[in-house]
């Protein structure tokens, strides 16, 4: 028997069907098995190390027939209901495998594994919906849906729930012939505990409603009909009263949504509205209160049936929105005159000879490359005035007395228009205008292993809303193009083609790496709470284009278990296992998992650090510098390289071993093979190749040409990789 039956089902709509077995196929680990249910016969796209069943159906069949022909069909304890239409993203088949194949048996057992999902329309991929919260919230505790009756909030799809595959057959003819969406949430009502995964498991593709066929009246009353089977299934089953109030909400909800966005024909919308009435009515729980504000008006009105009246509240409402929008862009028209006759007034007044603007990071604060021009200048260099451009978000994080301006502000335009230096980690805003004496330094915050500026325009997932004209207009305002090895050059020469100077000095901020001292590791260390002797594992993963939302490639509850006490893992990453139910927060308490993700700057972490785990980030090539062994975690890298597109084959020029698994990752770390000969060798050919001009004084070699005006002839050069020392090991730190 397999440990995971994938059913994709359905008709094939609008020829999606191609793509979705090919999401599924080509992740689908051992253990699983593949059910393809759809009408017309067929095949799967690839070559599939695991079982198939391809299911001839005829064409009259529904899709709920062809679900319940597919659950039939499969052999696995657990079964995953995919529609033809919707894909799975990488990785997910074999966390979800790995998650149910762990659930106890017994009693208790779960029946629902519920999990995370995107949607995906003609124009845009990978949207994340609300569900990560209401999951966070459930944490992986097994529990009943009465301990947690947000879980019926969650997009009903049966595409983003597992389920056990005797649950499903008790239960067949209220889960296998219905709606989807009355089967996903009475899935939830019938099943004894359930269980969250925070892992996005499907990519729910949303058609376009005018390529659809229209709508009957049927059709569109179906869903109050749903709700209300709902309710009697949970009257019938003893439900308690919380799951039965969040699912009258989340009726009333939807079909006040639906009255207001669906554009029922009249007759049809007065009908669908009573309708929802007498069930708004009938099935409200005893002492439920209506919310506050409109929305409370709003149910008030459905309460009362009184359809005329609420289409009259609607009209005044939109009214009243059209003109507080109407005011709103008049004030910002009249907003943005004024401001651009200042600016265009301050850009008539003489540069500034002593004024330097540096920014990071679409204006976060002071950090990378630009922070550590900036601190160089103010020692080499101090009749330069420094003015950081940064957020109103980010500005009370800065250091106390820093000269800052927020964008868009009066001062904002008066210090871009005069200030003689502009330095920047990435572009400036398309307004900003660079003048003739000015001169514009971009220090670029990386070195690319994925495709870059004009290099992207093949890749359409890693491109989306790329003007690239506009892109070409802000490199034409560049001087100089600060790189820190030959292939950073030659890539950014090509993918931003410009008459700007590169600067061959190294990355600023990688002078630390040089220049710290066991003194500042250890002080590093007790900042972030590492006790002396442990092992520091910095897990720093990249974002990929083709998820709108961060999605967990690893299990860090196993993996710190498995590592044991004596390893810490630093988690740099983005929103993750968050909130009072995270299920790390047991291993936050006993200081195995430290959430690094808002600590700044990132090269304290990387001095922490033993070890740094990442996939494709920039990251790798920095830490390089430190001569500390890499891991590369590279688990959906063929799905990253084409999607993305690379400039070299990491898995064959790694700076270390490859883990293409959790347990291969979690066997390289328990062992030597994380420090051993072979990384070594692999470590000092990448940092030969990507460390080129990296030795600790490359915030001198910018600040002594640009700002000081010295020849190429006269700054330090670069010293050989092989010749450089860089800061001590932890280990190393502490025996001083």
């Amino acid at each position: 028997m397999q440990e995971l039956s994938v059913i994709v089902y359905g008709r094939d709509v609008q020829g999606h069907l191609a793509d979705c077995l090919d999401s599924v196929t080509g992740q689908l680990p051992e253990g699983a098995e593949l059910v393809v249910a759809a009408v017309d016969d067929p095949a799967p796209t690839a070559d599939v190390p695991g079982r198939v069943t391809v299911l001839a159906l005829p064409r009259a069949i529904s899709d709920e027939e062809a679900r319940a022909a597919g659950g039939e069909r499969a052999s696995g304890e657990w079964l995953l209901f995919v529609h033809a239409k919707d894909r799975v993203p990488p990785g997910a088949l074999r966390a979800l495998r790995d998650r149910v194949a762990g659930l106890p048996d017994g009693a208790e057992r779960v029946d629902v594994v519920l999990a995370d999902q995107v949607r995906s329309t003609w124009h845009a991929a990978g949207i994340p919906g609300s569900d990560a919260r209401l999951l966070a919230k459930a944490g992986d505790r097994d529990l009943a849906l009465a301990d947690c009756p947000d879980l019926l909030r969650v997009t009903p799809l049966l595409g983003n729930r597992a389920l056990r595959a005797a649950f499903w057959r008790d239960h067949r003819d209220r889960l296998a012939a219905t709606d989807e969406r009355f089967a996903a949430r009475a899935a939830l009502v019938l099943a004894g505990r359930v269980t969250a995964l925070q892992q996005v498991v499907l990519d729910e593709r949303r058609l376009r409603a005018a390529s659809l066929p229209p709508l009957t009246p049927e059709e569109y009353y179906a869903p109050v009909g749903e709700y209300e089977d709902l309710q009697r299934l949970m009257a019938g089953r003893g439900t308690p009263t919380g799951p039965r109030a969040v699912l009258y909400d989340v009726m009333a909800t939807e079909c006040m949504r639906i009255v207001a966005r669906a554009g029922m024909p009249e007759p049809v919308g007065r009908e669908f509205f009573r309708r929802a009435s007498r069930a708004a009515v009938a099935w409200r729980p005893e002492g439920y209160r209506r919310p506050a504000g409109l929305e409370g008006i709003r149910r008030r009105l459905l309460e009362e049936d009184a359809y005329a009246r609420y289409r009259a509240f609607q009209s005044v409402n939109h009214k009243r929105r059209g003109l507080k929008s109407a005011v709103r862009q008049r004030k910002r028209r009249i907003g943005a005159k004024v401001r651009d006759h200042r600016y265009r007034r301050e850009l008539r007044r003489p540069v500034d000879p002593d004024l330097a603007v540096f920014s990071a990071y679409w204006d976060r604060g002071m950090a990378c490359n630009p922070a550590a021009i900036a601190a160089k200048a103010a020692e080499l260099a101090p009749r330069i005035h420094q003015v950081w451009v940064v957020s109103a978000a980010h500005a009370p994080l800065l250091p106390p007395g820093t000269d800052h301006v927020v964008p868009g502000s009066r001062r904002y335009w008066e210090v871009m228009a005069r200030a003689k230096y502009l330095v920047n980690n990435v572009n400036f805003p398309n307004a900003v205008v660079k003048r003739p004496e000015a001169v514009h330094v971009m220090t670029h915050h990386g070195t690319p292993l994925k495709r870059m500026g004009l290099d992207q325009m093949e890749y359409p997932t890693a491109s989306k809303g790329l003007n690239f004209r506009q892109l070409l207009a802000r490199v034409d305002k560049w001087d100089y193009s600060v790189t820190s090895n030959s292939h950073s050059t030659r890539t950014w020469e090509r993918a931003y083609p410009a008459h700007y100077v590169p600067l061959e000095y190294g990355y600023p901020r990688n002078d630390v790496f040089y220049r710290a001292t066991a003194a500042d590791i250890r002080a590093v260390r007790a900042r972030l709470g590492i006790t002396p002797g442990r092992r520091a594992v910095l897990y720093a993963p990249t974002h990929r284009d083709y998820e709108a939302s961060w999605t967990p490639r690893l299990d860090l509850a196993t993996l710190a278990d498995r590592l044991g006490d004596d390893t810490v893992l630093l988690v740099r990453g983005h929103y993750f296992y968050g909130g009072a139910a995270s299920p790390l927060a047991e291993l936050r308490r006993s200081g195995r998992v430290i959430d690094v993700s808002t600590y700044d700057p990132v090269e304290d972490l990387c001095l922490a650090a033993d070890a740094l785990v990442t996939d494709y980030s920039s990251i790798m090539f920095d830490y390089a510098n430190l001569d500390r062994p890499i891991v590369v975690y590279a688990d959906d890298w063929e799905m990253y390289a084409k999607t993305r597109g690379v400039y070299f084959d990491l898995i064959a020029e790694a700076p270390g071993p490859v883990a293409r698994t959790q347990d291969e990752l979690t066997e390289i770390l328990a062992t030597g093979a994380w420090r051993d000969e072979a990384s070594g060798k692999a470590r000092a050919a990448f940092r030969r190749r990507f460390c080129e001009f990296d030795d600790g004084r490359a915030a001198e070699r910018v600040v002594r040409r640009v700002f000081l005006g010295e020849s190429d002839a006269s700054l330090p050069p670069v010293i050989p990789v092989d010749e450089r020392i860089p800061a001590p090991t932890p280990e190393e730190a502490a025996r001083r």
